[in-house]
C-alpha cells in the first residue's frame, strides 16, 4: 500500500527514503490572475501533499481592503500598504512608527488571532490524509519593517531604544502565546518566517541577528517540539551565514533561495535539515526552457537529497511560466518517485 501524504512528509522530514519528494505549490494571486486554466491543471495534476488549516476566529482582526489589489490595504497591526499592481503585495510608505515612545499606541497588536477554534481545526485535521499546517505566522523582524519603515529599523537595531526593546519583548510574548494555542491542535507542523538575506548577505550582521532574533526563534522551535510538532521557517535572499544556526536551533524543514546562495555551498547540510524548495523564481521559472528548469531539479536532487530532506515545491508568482512549474514537479516524480502505478 503506498504511503499516504502525510506519511511522505514525515519519511522525508525523517530522511526514511519516501516512495517520492513531497509537493507543495505556492501561488500569488498574479497566478490565478493570469494563468487561472493552467494553474488548475498543474493542481489536478500534482497535487499537494502539505494543507494550510484556517483558524476559524471568533473574532475577526481589523483589517481593511484587499493586500493584492490595487490602492490602500491596512493589515492586522494598524500598518498601510500602497499598492499599485494587482496580484502582488504593496509598500508601506508611511509607518505608523515614526518615534518609539511617542507612537506605540498607534499598533494593534491583533490578539483577534488567539481566538481560534481548537475543535473547528482539529476537524480539518482529521478531514484530511495531507500534512497539516498551522494558519499563523510569526514574523518579528518584517513586522517590525512594516511598523517603523526598513531604513529606521535597521538604524535602530544598531543601538536599539528601550521602547523598541519593550515592544520586541511584547510582541514575542505574543508570537508565543500564537504558537501555543496552535501547539494545542491536531495540526502537524507549525511555522515562521522572515526575510533575511540580501541577493548577496545576510540583511545584517550575523551576531546581531544571533544577538536579537536567534532567541526568538529557538523559542518558536521549543514550542513546536514541546507539543510533538514539527517546525517549518520561510526566509529568502542569501542566508548561508545563518543556516548552522537554524539547524542547531532544530528548524526542521527551511524554505530559502537555494540558486541564491549556490546548490553546492548547500551540500553541506543535507541530511541535517529538510530543504522545504525551492527552484529559483528569480530567473528559472520567468525565463528557462522545460530543460534547463529539469537540469535545475537534477543539481538539486544531486547535492541535497539524503533519503529524503528536499520537498518539491515552488512559487507560481509573477513572470513565471506555467510550463516551467509543471516542470519542477514533473522532474521531481521523474527523480524520485518509487509509488505504485
Amino acid at each position: 500500500m503506498s504511503a499516504t501524504p502525510r506519511e511522505l512528509v514525515y519519511q522525508t522530514l525523517n530522511f526514511e527514503d519516501p516512495a517520492r519528494a513531497p509537493r507543495q505549490l505556492w501561488t500569488l494571486p498574479w497566478a490565478q490572475v493570469h494563468h487561472p486554466d493552467a494553474l488548475q491543471a498543474i493542481r489536478a495534476e500534482f497535487p499537494d501533499d502539505i494543507q494550510g488549516i484556517g483558524g476559524h476566529l471568533r473574532e475577526l482582526p481589523r483589517t481593511q481592503g484587499d493586500p493584492t489589489r490595487i490602492g490602500i490595504y491596512v493589515d492586522d497591526w494598524g500598518c498601510v500598504f500602497t499598492n499599485i499592481q494587482d496580484g502582488v503585495i504593496g509598500e508601506v510608505k508611511d509607518p505608523l512608527i515614526q518615534d518609539w515612545s511617542a507612537d506605540l499606541h498607534k499598533v494593534h497588536i491583533p490578539r483577534e488571532w488567539l481566538t481560534i477554534d481548537l475543535d473547528a481545526i482539529n476537524r480539518d485535521c482529521a478531514a484530511t490524509d495531507r500534512f497539516t499546517m498551522a494558519g499563523a505566522c510569526p514574523r518579528p523582524f518584517e513586522q517590525l519593517q512594516f511598523l517603523r519603515g526598513t531604513e529606521n529599523l535597521y538604524m535602530d537595531l544598531l543601538d536599539p531604544p528601550p521602547a523598541l526593546q519593550r515592544f520586541l519583548k511584547e510582541m514575542h510574548a505574543f508570537y508565543c502565546q500564537l504558537l501555543e494555542a496552535w501547539a494545542k491542535t491536531e495540526v502537524d507542523a507549525l511555522m515562521f518566517m522572515d526575510d533575511w538575506g540580501s541577493q548577496n548577505s545576510l540583511l545584517i550582521s550575523p551576531r546581531l541577528w544571533r544577538a536579537l532574533f536567534k532567541p526568538l526563534y529557538r523559542d518558536y522551535a521549543q514550542i513546536a517540539h514541546g507539543a510533538g510538532k514539527r517546525i517549518f521557517m520561510h526566509s529568502d535572499g542569501h542566508i548561508l551565514a545563518i543556516y548552522p544556526d537554524l539547524i542547531e536551533i532544530g528548524i526542521d524543514a527551511l524554505n530559502s533561495q537555494l540558486f541564491c546562495m549556490g546548490i553546492e555551498n548547500l551540500k553541506p547540510f543535507a541530511g541535517r535539515i529538510t530543504f522545504w524548495g525551492e527552484i529559483d523564481r528569480q530567473n528559472l521559472l520567468p525565463n528557462a526552457t522545460p530543460d534547463e528548469i529539469t537540469e535545475a531539479v537534477r543539481r538539486v536532487h544531486a547535492n541535497l537529497w539524503a533519503n529524503g530532506g528536499c520537498f518539491a515545491q515552488c512559487e507560481f508568482g509573477a513572470g513565471a511560466k506555467p510550463e516551467n512549474v509543471r516542470q519542477v514537479f514533473l522532474a521531481w516524480q521523474q527523480l524520485t518517485s518509487r509509488e505504485e502505478a
